[in-house]
């Protein structure tokens, strides 16, 4: 008939799309691969999933054709047979009213329904492609479990791959019974009414065969979910508790025995071909799983277990420390004491000013709405984030807080939203900002260390090739080296252009190749267009995250990559981590999406110009990264290769560093008993925010370590014991080599009272003189922002900084207008961080210039001077009060009460 050959030729051609569209891809991320030098990453990936597809799919059809076609052909042999039985039982003489043609069409419809099923499944198994590879290539870790003794790679490598076998092996063998069910009951060996059930003894045959392969599966079954008790969690245990490992595991080797016996029962069958066996069989397997499985150890659990818990599970219990910790490299970390002490002087500030010059007083978001209203330039430059960083500057080491300058094309006003403005002029964006954290000007803005376009450098480092083409907003292809110059960036009312130099991007080349990416980005423009000349070059998965995924997809990446500027060019450092579901007796981290196991194995560089990846091996201990290394041998580059100005602005990785502090809050208690009683859990401290209050986020800081003799980068926490505010410790992670990746806690005496964070705000909120300016300020048309609070170890003592900005109502840029310190019971807010120390330690301080403050010594001035000063701020205010200027009234309060204050520290009547 003309529509089942039209029905045929659409289905041809539609077939024929989808390959075609499937071989185009596979080609043109072949080109891309090649082009960044990871041919052989892509063709180890794609041979191993050719692999997967073709022996899942030939199996899996196979299988179930072959089972098809058993039940197709034993079905017609006895069709005779049966419908004479059936005729003594007044069951239906046909083949279930199937139309006829369905007769004569089923081999084709069993072959049809095999390869459609095969190749669904094939597509499935091909997602594994990774567990077969980890499998092949596993590399032993050297440390064993405690229940079983087998190596931690089994589980990391090999049990991951037994359960994927397990579930291929399930789900092909049922549907192998669908299919061989379904041509029974086509052929009428299979009779269902409401009443009775018949099916022929041929029948019975065949689903007994397949019922003892079903319980031979299911008994290897019982035997992996024995391994599967390392991963359980009673609420006291997670791993193999008391009852798991006596009860749970004598039951699943008893199990085991009688899945055997039921599959030899199933199997015997197959000559006696009687119902009664399989269901004897059936129900002897699951009424036991559910008996002994499921009944017998909630039983035990609640008559044996809980009235002696903590004495029967303590050896589980330090199972699961110890492993937890090994897991998420807790056991690494080492406990030092703080011993809190009030003996910080002037002196101290002083030998420890590295510290002070880099305590930072401005926070992300106030920082970003500055930079992009200061340093954005033109509506289609865009700053991502804010990242912090640190460089050596004039001699010093110094924090800073930087952001790439982006163009994001879709921001170009709507009339400009043309192809060749997105994807051949517009492709760059342009320099970083950069701005110290502690320094600002007198209008209360960040000083620039680099800044403008093209990005000029006051104190920073210079930077000799600004064009961003990768990064974290470039999500657009672009066509580079055409026919035409590049837009670079604005100059007055003018605009500069240059071409692209670098070697970045896949090249066009022939018209073969530019057929090829029209097809792919669904552009015939790269067709069509003059802009585009057999040497341009087409960039796509430009975003840094994108580009990393793409290569190693089995990476899990942290959520900020930072900036970089290295020997007057941009890089990206992004932080790679290698994670498992598998390690045994280790808690799950709570939102990692099940993750038990996570390593920072690999530093990636990309560079911002050229689109250069470089994945740098960071921790050869972890088998996991050594597997992969064994996997893709020319993937990774040893550390020591990392040119070694980009290994100084390595630093510790802030989301692994959360993941470690919030596990670490249960797993620093190593005793047993206390970890039962979770007597002394910790937590992060909280903060306040508009919307009430939040969790305190862990802060880059240089710092001078107590015992160490110099300052050093360092990602530190305080925390905070179980719903309580008062601070018991702060945890430390090392950013510097030749300490890079050591973390120290630092504990405080439990008799001691030290106080928390969220204590602080209190106390900064109930400070009458801050309280009352701050709402003063508010009432005159400004918006007061809080910015966070900061806690600075500094020798043996404590001290608490925080800055505050004020927005006018009308305008969208904070000021950096005050400084909040606060030490042992004094709180004090002054212009600047120097005149707020000066406040708390009334000795002379020798202040760098810092905070925008010059470099002065702040000394005791005669009474009479500073009655002087006083009493002209006030004869000042009344003037601008009169004036109805109540903004200048309020400032000159405000200096008033600084006047008074440093009057009343001098005189020691503070």
């Amino acid at each position: 008939m003309p529509w089942r050959r039209t029905a045929v030729a659409a289905a041809v051609i539609v077939t024929c799309l989808i390959v075609l569209d499937i071989v185009l891809d596979l080609v043109v991320d072949w080109t891309w691969f090649s082009a960044l030098g990871y041919a052989d990453v892509f063709w180890t990936v794609l041979r191993t999933k050719a692999l997967l597809f073709l022996t899942v799919f030939g199996t899996t059809a196979i299988i179930i054709g072959w089972n098809g076609w058993l039940a197709s052909r034993f079905a017609k042999l006895e069709t005779g047979r049966f419908l004479e039985l059936a005729r003594g039982t007044g069951y239906p003489q046909t083949s279930a009213g199937v139309p006829d043609i369905v007769l004569r069409r089923l081999p084709l419809v069993l072959l049809s329904a095999a390869v459609i099923l095969g190749a669904l499944l094939a597509v499935w198994a091909m997602t594994n492609w990774g567990v077969l590879l980890r499998f092949v290539y596993q590399v032993p870790d050297g440390q064993r479990d405690p229940v079983f003794g087998n190596d931690v790679s089994f589980y990391l490598f090999l049990l991951p791959a037994y359960l994927a076998l397990r579930n291929w092996m399930l789900l092909t063998l049922s549907l192998s019974v669908l299919s061989a069910g379904t041509v029974y009951w086509v052929r009428g060996h299979i009779e269902l009414d409401g009443h009775r059930r018949v099916m022929s003894r041929t029948a019975i045959a065949h689903g007994s065969a397949l019922l003892g392969v079903f319980f031979a599966v299911k008994a290897w079954s019982y035997a992996l979910d024995r391994y599967l008790l390392l991963y359980g969690d009673n609420g006291v245990v997670v791993g193999a508790s008391y009852t798991d490992v006596h009860v749970g595991l004598p039951v699943l080797w008893l199990l085991m025995g009688l899945a055997v016996i039921a599959a030899v029962v199933s199997w015997t069958n197959v000559s006696v071909r009687t119902y009664k066996l399989p269901l004897v069989a059936a129900a002897l397997v699951f009424g036991s799983a559910f008996v002994l499985g499921e009944v017998f150890p909630v039983l035990f659990e609640r008559l044996v277990v809980k009235p002696n818990e903590l004495e029967l599970e303590k050896p589980y219990i330090q199972q699961n420390i110890t492993l937890t910790r090994q897991a998420y490299n807790l056991h690494r970390i080492t406990t030092r004491a703080f011993p809190v002490e009030q003996s910080l002087t002037s002196a101290s500030i002083q030998t420890n000013q590295a510290t002070i010059d880099n305590i930072r007083l401005w926070d992300e978001q106030p920082l970003m709405a500055t930079y992009r209203q200061l340093q954005e330039i033109r509506t289609y430059y865009k700053f991502g984030d804010v990242d912090v960083d640190r460089y050596w500057l004039d001699g010093a080491y110094r924090q800073v807080m930087l952001s790439a300058r982006e163009l994001a094309s879709n921001l170009l006003p709507a009339n400009a939203q043309t192809w060749v403005n997105r994807h051949v002029l517009f492709t760059h964006g342009n320099g970083v900002i950069m701005s110290p954290v502690t320094r600002k000007s007198a209008e209360g803005l960040p000083v620039f260390y680099l800044g403008d376009i093209p990005p000029i450098a006051t104190g920073g480092p210079p930077v000799r090739e600004p064009r961003i083409y990768y990064g974290e907003l470039t999500d657009t292809y672009v066509l580079v080296q055409g026919s035409t110059p590049e837009f670079d960036y604005p100059k007055g009312k003018e605009n500069v252009y240059a071409p692209y130099g670098g070697n970045g991007g896949v090249p066009v080349g022939s018209a073969a190749r530019r057929v090829l990416f029209a097809w792919y980005f669904s552009d015939p423009n790269i067709l069509i267009s003059s802009y585009a000349t057999a040497e341009s070059r087409v960039m796509f998965r430009r975003t840094i995250k994108e580009r990393v995924e793409t290569i190693a997809p089995f990476l899990r990446l942290d959520h900020n990559p930072y900036p970089v500027v290295s020997d007057g060019r941009l890089f990206w450092v992004q932080d790679a981590y290698t994670t498992s579901d598998y390690f045994p007796y280790a808690v799950p981290y709570d939102g990692g999406g099940g993750l038990n196991y996570i390593r920072n194995s690999v530093k990636v560089v990309v560079d911002a110009y050229n689109g250069s990846v470089d994945l740098y091996l960071a921790d050869p201990s972890d088998p996991i990264a050594t597997t992969y290394q064994r996997i893709f041998p020319g993937l990774f580059k040893a550390f020591a290769a990392l040119p070694p100005d980009l290994q100084r602005h390595i630093r510790y990785p802030e989301d692994l560093f959360l993941i470690q502090a919030r596990t670490y809050g249960a797993y620093h208690m190593e005793a047993p008993e206390v970890f039962y009683n979770r007597e002394d859990l910790w937590q992060f401290p909280r903060q306040p925010t508009d919307g009430g209050s939040g969790t305190m986020a862990p802060y880059y800081m240089i710092m001078r370590l107590p015992g160490e003799p110099a300052a050093e980068n360092i990602l530190m926490l305080p925390m905070v014991p179980s719903q309580r505010e008062n601070m018991i410790a702060w945890l430390a992670a090392r950013c510097d080599p030749p300490h890079y990746g050591e973390m120290i806690v630092f504990e405080f005496s439990k008799d001691k009272l030290v106080y928390g964070p969220f204590q602080i705000e209190a106390r900064i909120n109930q400070n009458t003189a801050i309280s009352q300016q701050l709402s003063l300020w508010n009432q005159l048309g400004s918006r007061v922002i809080r910015g966070n609070l900061h806690v600075i170890p500094i020798e043996n003592s404590i001290l608490y900084v925080s800055p505050l900005y004020l927005r006018a109502s009308t305008g969208q840029i904070p000021e950096l207008k005050r400084v909040i310190a606060a030490y042992g019971d004094q709180v004090v807010m002054e212009e600047t961080l120097p005149q707020a120390l000066a406040a708390l330690f009334p000795e002379p301080v020798h202040a760098s210039q810092q905070a925008g403050a010059p470099s002065r010594d702040v000394t005791v001035r005669p009474k009479a001077d500073r009655a002087r000063e006083a009493l002209s701020h006030y004869q000042q205010a009344m003037e601008r009060l009169k004036a109805g200027d109540w903004q200048g009234f309020g400032a000159e309060l405000d200096q008033l009460r600084i006047v008074l204050e440093r009057s009343s520290a001098a005189t020691g009547e503070r």
